[in-house]
């Protein structure tokens, strides 16, 4: 085992039993109150309780980690407790009122099930909770925690069932890395993107159109124009074709792809206004529309590989409490991609789809970390094809020498997956991109191509995405920028700020220069102080570039020019100053105007 995995395990055994811990102080505050699950997660750490009568709020919290820290402070022991007697414990949890744990131990009582007590010095028991472990010896290494928020959350996460609360936590080895963390959380806040996206008149989501259902507003279009024809410039030259496809398709399409039996209670059907009408359903997913645009024709070997894209909206029915700004929602648009091959051509194309998804996420200042998702419990097609599909991108990966995680029974339905994991300006990773390897597919619909021998065999098929969902991965660059775009991407990308109105006119003439050199400008002439209006574009509006025009700079046909987060930079000729902002737009790059 690594150093990093084995650290990830203590920081995870470290965090569930400062989960137990949280739970017997709000028994100790709340001797009502009912437990269901806590375990640990990826940054943290959350307990459900059920206490009637009871609405935790930020008062809660302080009090209870004060009383985490008395128990903390009290030295106390974790021991592992075999259940003798599994019945009896189902009928104590239950006279206890502790139905939860009741109902967990009847699912789990043929598992050995043990519980977790907390002893003090004496060896009294001061609490028990219904658990597999692992967890520290005593309470001594917990040295770091913080209670961070109570949420709503239904039992084993079904609306039918009864809502708890959810209190958020996070623990860590040492006080320093949890003050990191907490400074990183801050930073997080500052740069949500539904915070900025109100700010910025970026986005909106309105109940009268449906949740999960997103309009961009003009400047988010216009950062989404960028990307777009970044994306369709990249992907010609990489030798893709473009294509566009229907919103919605019969449902026998769907049967014949496997959605249909592995995928229904994610898709949105079209009311039939008869009984004897055709059932159509909105599409979840392109791949379905490839292949047949794929079959459309006879296939040579010597056609392949044909790698097709598409920027394809599609629908998927996600619970309302899952959904969230531009991160989570049910319609988005996939920059999506479907490329047949045949088997000698797979890792050479998996290693050039990687290439792609390096040289984006490049110009976005992005690394990224990679997952390899293989077979769920509830696939489609032959366990051979599974392990064929597997070991190719195993190999694709370790041909390149490339270092992944392998995230066992992750992979979508119909085929495993390379999952790619973005790490954003603070240090949190995004899943974006991903690559699918699918044998099945290509069978279901019946696929083939001439092969040089003459006979007709089956292409193998790659889904693969390098931003994800547009919608997501704009929420994530929102994030990821706080709101201040590069030039090339901002909805404004230079601002012309005269100091009176006596200048307003020449600023005019080079609010227009800039325009018709295709530069997105934007003239502030309100009536405000030259400080205020320079502050306001730069720092509220955020824009890289302001021109100040006055006196001087009429006399000598210059402009002052100021740029975000560095201040005045210098005095240009307006030729000289849009000759720098075009290179800068053109390479996409970071400032070059200095």
């Amino acid at each position: 085992m690594e150093d990093k995995d084995i650290k990830a395990q203590e920081l995870h055994t470290l965090r569930h039993s400062c989960s137990h811990i949280m739970a017997q102080a709000v028994q100790n505050l709340y001797p009502n109150a009912k437990l269901a699950i806590g375990p640990a997660i990826e940054n943290g750490f959350y307990y459900d309780f059920d206490i009637e009568g009871v609405t935790l709020n930020e008062d809660s919290l302080a009090d209870i980690e004060k009383e985490m820290k008395r128990l903390v402070d009290m030295d106390l022991r974790f021991e592992k407790y075999v259940i003798p007697d599994v019945e009896a414990q189902i009928q104590e949890f239950k006279n206890q009122g502790e139905i939860y744990k009741a109902e967990l131990l009847e699912e789990h009582k043929n598992d050995n099930p043990t519980l977790y007590l907390t002893k003090d010095k004496d060896g009294n028991v001061l609490f028990n909770d219904l658990c597999s472990g692992p967890h520290l010896e005593n309470t001594r290494k917990i040295k770091a925690f913080k209670l961070l928020s109570v949420a709503g959350a239904y039992w084993r996460g079904s609306e039918k069932n009864k809502m708890l609360q959810r209190i958020y936590a996070t623990a860590f080895a040492s006080k320093d890395e949890l003050k990191e963390y907490l400074t990183m959380l801050e930073e997080a806040k500052k740069r949500d993107h539904r915070k900025l996206g109100k700010e910025l008149d970026l986005f909106s989501v309105h109940d009268e159109i449906g949740a999960g259902l997103v309009l961009w507003h003009p400047n988010l279009a216009l950062v989404r124009e960028g990307i777009e024809n970044y994306w369709r410039e990249e992907h010609r030259k990489r030798g893709y074709v473009i294509v566009n496809t229907p919103h919605i398709a019969k449902s026998k399409l769907w049967e014949v792809s496997g959605h249909i039996d592995h995928y229904r209670e994610n898709m949105f059907f079209v009311q039939k206004e008869n009984e004897d009408d055709d059932q159509f359903i909105i599409k979840p997913m392109n791949c379905p529309f490839h292949i047949l645009i794929y079959s459309s024709q006879r296939r040579s070997y010597r056609d392949l590989p044909i790698r097709m894209a598409e920027l394809g909206t599609v629908y998927r029915k996600e619970k309302s409490g899952a959904l969230g700004g531009l991160t989570r929602v049910q319609g988005f648009t996939q920059d999506d991609s479907h490329i047949f091959c045949t088997p000698e051509q797979l890792v050479n194309e998996i290693n050039e789809i990687i290439d792609f998804i390096q040289d984006a996420m490049s110009i976005f200042n992005m690394s990224f970390e990679v997952e390899l998702s293989t077979r769920p419990e509830s696939y489609v097609g032959e366990l051979e094809n599974w392990e064929r599909a597997e070991a190719g991108l195993k190999e694709a990966m370790e041909k390149r020498g490339m270092k992944y995680e392998v995230n066992e029974g992750d992979g979508a339905f119909y085929g495993p997956k390379i999952d790619f994991k973005f790490k954003d300006a603070i240090g949190r990773t995004w899943q974006c991109a991903t690559i699918q390897l699918d044998f099945n597919l290509p069978e279901r619909f019946n696929l083939k191509y001439q092969d040089r021998d003459g006979e007709l065999k089956t292409p193998v098929m790659l889904h693969r995405v390098v931003f994800g969902s547009m919608e997501r991965f704009h929420g994530i660059l929102i994030e990821h920028y706080a709101g201040a775009f590069p030039a090339w991407l901002n909805p404004v990308q230079a601002a012309v700020v005269p100091i009176a109105d006596r200048h307003l006119e020449e600023a005019e003439k080079i609010f227009s220069e800039l325009k018709n050199r295709g530069i997105r400008a934007y003239l502030d002439d309100r009536s405000e102080s030259m400080n205020h209006k320079i502050r306001d574009c730069l720092q509220n509006k955020k824009i890289p570039y302001v021109l100040v025009l006055g006196d001087k700079e009429i006399e000598d046909g210059t402009v002052a020019v100021r740029a975000r987060g560095r201040g005045q930079i210098g005095i240009f000729k307006l030729e000289d100053f849009i000759e720098k902002l075009e290179g800068e737009i053109k390479t996409r790059g970071e400032s070059v105007v200095e």
